[in-house]
């Protein structure tokens, strides 16, 4: 275990060791250049006005483009061309054309229903509305009459989860932020070593900056050894690129098509608290039966064949799965996905649909609160006009530079109505949205930057399902263990604090 930790440890020193590498090669060619300096100065300059025309007229957030004009006036040598190298959120046209193909296979695989879109508007012009923004930017589509089952801990939808997997037959496909050895890991990887021995076909994506710290160094080709199919999802090369931004932040297991998981517990064991790493940990998760896991099957491959480099015929995973008899089908579940691909905040939308449709209230949970103006005069506005909007965001951090900033939007919020609470247990990592007892999302989405703009996210959508009723029973047991926020409470912060903070969340696009 000592020998694995140092082989982590030093990874993780080593890359950040070769990107300092690089920054001090960088700021030593602009020393060795001063000799030159009216030139290079010039030069230099010209680069930071190219910069800033080209964020002024690029189609990202203007909070994003505000921080990175403020670090390119702040340091005008350097900052236009650090901002050509690793800012924006652009793909290269190679990455984009690369994935192309899969888009357009994917759409095809994703076959309209317009009759459930129809009966959905047949009950609310509104919430149709809602559906059909996710279905025509994410190009997945409502499903009717399929079963969906909240799990509001990671220890609940770790038991579940094992107890599906045990039932495998075709095929298990597994695509998540973090993996980490331990308890949890280990006894799933077992399931799926003991599966793939006997046939079943077993897939595993994982990404490398998320599982930098906690898998070794071609983890997944000991997996392969396994006979487990496993992808890396764009790996950490230690070169100043804004593809270090791109993350896959996705949760999803798939098992023959038929039952779907997501939410925002990873497989690693501070999700079920076999330790605390920040306090308790609170998060959530989420399980469809039916059709609809055929829209999270579609997702898993169009990154499997991205990363792959092949395209492969999805259709063969396609379950005809119906409802049990003994089970509670209703409603309407719409998986989505979001991606850095396109230039639609698909995630965003979300959240602003739910609070701006909302009429009696609007329940968030998230772990970071690092929101653009358009969000903060949704939920202003909302409260403002008589929704009971509330906010559940932990009061144990696990950065506490992200918890500063999250906290900066405090006083704005609460001077509107909208009531803040910080989870006292520990570290809150549910991302669930649940709205007037009619519908709902839960997901991997954070309201940040980074979850909104840069990561490969997921979720699903819910309309008049039972389990909504589950979502906010959670909340609201959730909100008796927490500290309400009031304004009361920020009058006794210091104002050296809020000066922190306030400097903090200017730069908060870029965290």
């Amino acid at each position: 275990m000592r020998k694995i930790h140092k082989a982590r440890v030093f990874r993780v020193v080593s890359f950040a060791f070769s990107i300092l590498i690089q920054l001090a090669v960088l700021i030593s060619v602009i020393i060795w250049f001063n000799r030159y300096f009216a030139i290079f100065y010039g030069i230099s300059i010209l680069i930071s006005i190219v910069a800033v025309i080209w964020i002024l007229n690029d189609k990202i957030n203007p909070a994003y483009k505000i921080s990175w004009i403020i670090l390119i006036i702040l340091f005008p040598i350097f900052g236009g061309l650090f901002y050509l190298l690793y800012g924006g959120n652009r793909m290269k046209k190679k990455e984009k054309a690369k994935m192309e193909p899969i888009r357009k296979k994917t759409m095809e695989n994703l076959k309209d229903d317009s009759s459930v879109l129809e009966m959905i508007r047949q009950q609310s012009d509104d919430i149709a509305n809602q559906s059909r923004y996710i279905k025509k930017f994410s190009n997945y589509p409502p499903y009717r009459n399929e079963y969906a089952e909240y799990f509001p801990s990671g220890e609940g939808k770790f038991k579940k989860l094992k107890d599906e997997l045990r039932k495998a037959e075709r095929f298990i496909f597994l695509e998540y932020f973090i993996i980490e050895e331990g308890v949890m890991w280990d006894s799933i990887l077992k399931i799926l070593i003991d599966k793939a021995n006997k046939g079943v076909d077993v897939r595993v994506i994982y990404d490398d900056a998320g599982c930098m710290t906690t898998l070794p160094y071609g983890y997944n080709r000991r997996l392969e050894k396994l006979g487990i199919q496993c992808c890396v999802f764009n790996p950490m090369i230690p070169v100043i690129s804004a593809k270090l931004n791109h993350r896959d932040h996705r949760k999803i297991c798939i098992i023959d098509g038929h039952t779907g998981f997501t939410g925002g517990i990873n497989l690693a064991d501070e999700y079920i608290n076999e330790y605390e790493k920040h306090g308790h940990w609170k998060d959530a998760a989420i399980m469809i039966k039916g059709q609809a896991v055929w829209s999270l099957t579609v997702m898993f491959l169009a990154v499997w064949d991205y990363i792959k480099g092949v395209t492969e015929e999805e259709e063969r995973y396609h379950s005809s799965c119906g409802a049990d008899a003994d089970r509670l089908y209703d409603g309407y579940v719409q998986p989505f996905a979001d991606s850095p691909l396109d230039q639609e905040s698909v995630g965003e939308g979300v959240y602003l649909n739910f609070i701006n449709k909302a009429k009696r209230y609007v329940y968030i949970m998230t772990p970071y609160l690092i929101i653009d103006n358009e969000m903060i005069t949704a939920l202003c506005m909302a409260a403002k006009s008589g929704v009971d909007v509330r906010i559940i965001t932990p009061y144990h951090f696990d950065k506490w530079f992200v918890h500063s900033v999250s906290r900066s939007y405090y006083n704005t919020l609460i001077e509107s109505g909208v009531r803040i609470y910080e989870y006292l247990p520990g570290f809150i990592h549910s991302k669930t949205c649940v709205a007037d007892d009619e519908y709902g999302f839960v997901g991997t989405i954070n309201m940040d930057y980074r979850s909104l703009y840069l990561h490969f996210e997921c979720g699903i959508w819910l309309y008049r399902c039972s389990c909504l009723h589950d979502i906010k029973k959670d909340f609201l047991e959730t909100i008796e263990i927490s500290q309400e926020i009031t304004a009361e409470v920020q009058k006794n912060i210091s104002w050296v604090t809020t000066m922190v903070r306030s400097i903090l969340r200017i730069f908060s696009p870029l965290m």
